[in-house]
C-alpha cells in the first residue's frame, strides 16, 4: 500500500492545444478510496492511465509513495487495472483467469492455488473457479477481474469505469460489494466513473475534473452541500440544483417577487468587492410549495414513490424560468396547476469569477 501523488501532472495529445489533464495535483492517501468523476472529455481517464504508465506524463510529476513513478513502465510501477471491459481470457476457467498474472510470474503451482483460493473466498467465487467466463453473469465476471488484480497484492488499485456494462440493480450491488472489498482489503484505490451516484456512495473522497482542470476534491457530504463553484454546484446532485441570476440588494439576494436574506459576512464582501449581480444556487428541497410566495405553474411532475419533483415555471425578471423543487410523495400537485414557491435554503452564492462565497458559520471547516 503506498500514497499516491500527482505533481504538476499535464497530458497533452498531439494536435491538439488544450491539455487533457492540465497541472492536476492530488494526493491520495495511504488506504483511500479515491473516485475521479466528470463529465466526457474531462480527463479522468486520462488521469488514471497516467498513474498506470499508460499515457506520457508531458509534465510534472508522479509518485508512488516516496518514488517516481513518471518515467517507470506501466509493469514495474507495482499496480493493477481493472477495466470496463474486464478482459478475461475466453478458453480459460475462473481460476485459471484469476491466476494467470501469477503464472506470468512464475510463481510456483501449488502457491498459486492457495493464492488463488484466498481470492476467490474473498470475491465469493469458490464455487465458480471452474467455470467459463460465458457461464457467469455480469457481475461474476466484474469479480474475477477484481480477483485477477487482488492476487497481484499491488501497492494500487486501478479501476476504469468497472460497473459500466452492469444493468442498473447489479450495479447498485456490486459498487457496495465494490465499496466494501476496498475497505477490508484496505489498499489505495483511484476509481474513474462519469456516474455521480456511484462516485459519491463509493469514494471517501471524489475529485472533480472538468476540462483537464481540477475543480475540487473534498468528501461526498462537502461537495454536495459547499460545492467550490458554479461547475461543481451544477454537475454534483440529481437533479441538479437550480441556478439563477439574482440581484445583490440591501444585505439580500433578489429572487423573482422574493427576498432572500444573506450571510451578513456575505454581504460584507459584495459590498466591499462592489458586487451587485450573483448567481444564486438552491437545491430542489431548499424549495417550497404553498399558498403564498413566488407565482409558479407546474408543468411536469415526477413521482419517485418516496418523494415527487415538481417543474415548475416562475416569472423571473420578465423571463419564464424553470425551477425544480422536491416535495413528499402525498403532496397534491399536477401538471398545470397554479402554486406558490418559497425559499426554505440553505441559498449559496457564486460570483462573477464563479467562485462560492464561503459563509461565516462554515469557518474552520476547511471547505
Amino acid at each position: 500500500m503506498a500514497e499516491v501523488s500527482y505533481r504538476d501532472a499535464t497530458r497533452t495529445y498531439t494536435g491538439t492545444k488544450a491539455p487533457a489533464v492540465d497541472r492536476l495535483n492530488l494526493t491520495i492517501t495511504d488506504g483511500e478510496f479515491l473516485v475521479l468523476v466528470g463529465p466526457s472529455g474531462s480527463g479522468k481517464s486520462t488521469a488514471l492511465r497516467m498513474l498506470a504508465g499508460l499515457e506520457a506524463c508531458d509534465q510534472g510529476a508522479i509518485y508512488i509513495g516516496d518514488r517516481d513513478v513518471t518515467l517507470v513502465q506501466p509493469k514495474d510501477r507495482d499496480v493493477a487495472m481493472v477495466f470496463q471491459s474486464y478482459a478475461l481470457y475466453p478458453h480459460m476457467t475462473v481460476a485459471e483467469n484469476i491466476g494467470f498474472p501469477l503464472k506470468q510470474q512464475k510463481v510456483p503451482k501449488a502457491e498459486r492455488a492457495k493464492q488463488v483460493m484466498e481470492a476467490a473466498r474473498i470475491l465469493d467465487l469458490v464455487d465458480y473457479l471452474d467455470r467459463k467466463p460465458r457461464q457467469l453473469s455480469g457481475g461474476q465476471r466484474q469479480r474475477v477481474a477484481m480477483g485477477r488484480a487482488i492476487v497481484r497484492h499491488p501497492q494500487v488499485f486501478l479501476m476504469d469505469e468497472p460497473l459500466s456494462n452492469l444493468d442498473a440493480k447489479l450495479r447498485v450491488q456490486t459498487r457496495a460489494e465494490l465499496a466494501d472489498l476496498q475497505a477490508r482489503l484496505g489498499v489505495t484505490t483511484v476509481y474513474v466513473t462519469h456516474d455521480q451516484v456511484e462516485a459519491m456512495t463509493m469514494g471517501h473522497r471524489v475529485a472533480i475534473l472538468d476540462r483537464g482542470v481540477m475543480q475540487q476534491v473534498a468528501t461526498p457530504n462537502r461537495l454536495y452541500r459547499q460545492p467550490a463553484n458554479l461547475f461543481v454546484a451544477g454537475f454534483i446532485g440529481s437533479p441538479a440544483m437550480n441556478l439563477l441570476p439574482a440581484a445583490v440588494e440591501g444585505g439580500a439576494l433578489v429572487l423573482g417577487s422574493a427576498r432572500v436574506p444573506m450571510d451578513p459576512a456575505v454581504a460584507a464582501a459584495m459590498a466591499a468587492a462592489g458586487v451587485t449581480e450573483v448567481t444564486i444556487g438552491v437545491r430542489p428541497q431548499g424549495l417550497g410549495l404553498g399558498a403564498d410566495g413566488i407565482p409558479a405553474r407546474v408543468v411536469v411532475t415526477e413521482e419517485l414513490g418516496s418523494e415527487t419533483f415538481v417543474f415548475a415555471e416562475m416569472d423571473h425578471r420578465g423571463t419564464s424560468t424553470r425551477i425544480r423543487v422536491r416535495v413528499d410523495a402525498d403532496v397534491a400537485i399536477a401538471r398545470g396547476d397554479n402554486t406558490f414557491l418559497h425559499v426554505i435554503g440553505p441559498v449559496h452564492a457564486f460570483g462573477p469569477d464563479g467562485l462560492r462565497y464561503r459563509m461565516a458559520a462554515e469557518a474552520g471547516t476547511g471547505a
